[in-house]
């Protein structure tokens, strides 16, 4: 029994070890922050663990783009220099806290996680300013929203698990609630210029306005009966 006790002493204090060793190199920074280190480091190791193809979208200059959930992601982020600091982001900082934790697992001697993703550094003002117009334009939003009285729109992602969760009873509510307001679905990923202009940093976001008039916004989840209650 003794040697029980002991055993299962042990594997806490090896474990209450490698949870404060984590800790110590890894952080969960403000885009703010995450730039200022990132020109900070020469050579800095950046890596975008979203697909090929959201990377392809946009990145932030010199990222690599390692996918989290490719078949080869540990074989790559082995070949970078675990002495030195990498930097991770996704799109909204879940993907990168997941690929983070690994790295700091792995031994990496400092490793720093954008916090709320390119959405939030997008948000910050840090993304390469483009006149190029993605998805609607202000004028064709205006010309939505002044069309109906009352319009809600439901911005999301289809790599949101929050907008997932929310997509059955969202689409549920446009069909029973149409002679009350127009609900709206703009997915954020085709419609990334209204998405700066409206500084929406997190999804799923939803937008309530009365005559063209915004009355409230709410970014992240919300129930079926909040959401109800909130257009009553």
């Amino acid at each position: 029994m003794k040697v029980q006790h002991l055993g299962l002493l042990f594997l806490s204090l090896l474990i209450v070890s490698c949870q404060a060793q984590n800790k110590e190199n890894y952080e969960n920074i403000t885009a703010q922050v995450f730039a200022e280190k990132l020109k900070a480091t020469p050579n800095a190791q950046l890596i975008d663990v979203r697909t090929p193809e959201e990377y392809a979208s946009q990145h932030i200059d010199n990222a690599r783009n390692i996918n989290i959930n490719g078949n080869d992601f540990i074989a790559q982020v082995n070949q970078l220099d675990k002495t030195k600091p990498v930097f991770v982001y996704c799109m909204v900082g879940g993907r990168s806290k997941k690929a983070s934790n690994q790295l700091a697992e792995m031994g990496f001697a400092k490793v720093y996680d954008l916090q709320g993703g390119i959405m939030k550094w997008n948000a910050a003002g840090l993304d390469k300013p483009s006149d190029k117009i993605i998805g609607m334009c202000s004028q064709e939003y205006g010309d939505l929203l002044r069309a109906s009285p009352k319009v809600l729109i439901n911005f999301y992602a289809t790599w949101c698990e929050p907008c997932v969760k929310m997509a059955p009873f969202i689409k549920k509510m446009q069909a029973e609630m149409k002679d009350q307001v127009n609900i709206v679905r703009l997915n954020a990923d085709e419609n990334k210029t209204l998405i700066k202009e409206l500084k929406i940093d997190e999804l799923p976001g939803l937008l309530y306005y009365e005559n063209a008039e915004l009355k409230w916004k709410q970014l992240g989840f919300m129930s079926e009966e909040e959401l109800k209650k909130r257009l009553q």
